[in-house]
């Protein structure tokens, strides 16, 4: 048992998940417990763990996430959440039985009053026990449950799988439609070979730290970020230089109207389009003329967002 997570002292309505993504399905039920919470004058409080339990429990998977959980707690918090719980998953936390798991945590550390959970939700060692179960410990234990049905889950028809799915084929406007934001990458600017400055495009190199963090599919993308409070656009190019033979992967971003020492300055990128895949070039002339194409197309792209 982990006594690190700290003990809620106002009584609230809960969710529990993983949320990774949290994309609009999550934020539709996480808005039900901000607005039953404020009817109840109780907290809102969601319950998440990290490491993600596939990355404890089926190593072999290998699982990237959407979000780090630095992005996922504020993301969160940005809902109204009064009350974010991250446990440390761990394959002792994995075994406690549904009745340690309710007892132990969701009421004596957390002080639940009412659950709102999807019909699918499955809890306890083995994951044996179902929502079935935990309106039976609400009656044991006083809270209610409120169960979100197939119907409503169904309607949104987005999962986190579905978005990894849509990055990993390159595909931003549908993983964007499901987070209901841009999609982002976040890092330090790190010192790259310097290649783009020869070619008239100086990039800025950027560095996750995060090795589990989902980098899109390679290609070329038009990126926002801010710099000194402004909002900057430019061209991010994921993937190895081919043209140039290289075989390690880099996220390469050319800022326009952008011409200063970069290094060791953190970024966030918000991808906003997809242009093309990366390719290898016959010529490194047939390169640059590919990429003053992207360049132009980017800033047609711009001027048409502004006048949206």
């Amino acid at each position: 048992m982990d006594n690190n997570i700290p003990s809620l002292t106002k009584p609230c309505v809960l969710t529990v998940g993983t949320f990774d993504g949290v994309h609009i399905g999550h934020q539709k039920i996480l808005q039900r417990v901000v607005n039953e919470a404020k009817k109840l004058n109780l907290d809102s409080a969601v319950l998440t763990f990290f490491p993600h339990p596939r990355m404890v429990l089926q190593k072999e998977m290998n699982i990237r996430l959407i979000n780090t959980i630095g992005e996922r707690e504020k993301i969160i918090k940005t809902l109204g959440i009064n009350q974010l719980v991250v446990y440390p998953f761990s394959k002792e936390f994995s075994r406690l039985t549904a009745q340690e798991y309710i007892e132990e945590i969701l009421i004596k550390k957390l002080n639940v009053k009412k659950i709102i959970i999807g019909y699918d939700h499955r809890f306890g060692r083995n994951r044996t026990a179902s929502i079935t179960e935990l309106k039976e410990f609400g009656k044991k234990y006083h809270f209610t449950v409120e169960e979100i049905s197939k119907q409503d889950i169904d309607e949104v028809a987005v999962s986190s799988t579905k978005i990894r799915n849509a990055l990993k084929e390159g595909n931003i406007e549908t993983t964007n439609k499901y987070l209901g934001r841009p999609y982002s990458l976040s890092g330090v600017v790190q010192q790259g070979k310097g290649l783009g400055k020869k070619l008239g495009f100086p990039t800025a190199n950027l560095a996750i730290p995060e090795s589990y963090k989902l980098i899109p599919k390679h290609g070329v993308y038009i990126v926002e970020s801010t710099y000194n409070g402004k909002k900057i656009f430019g061209m991010t190019n994921i993937g190895t230089n081919p043209t140039f033979n290289e075989t390690k992967e880099n996220i390469e971003t050319y800022f326009f109207n952008l011409d200063e020492d970069l290094y060791g300055k953190t970024f966030r990128i918000k991808f906003l389009k997809r242009i093309r895949d990366e390719k290898k070039f016959a010529t490194v002339d047939d390169l640059i003329n590919a990429m003053e194409a992207d360049k132009l197309y980017t800033q047609t792209f711009i001027k048409n967002l502004s006048k949206v």
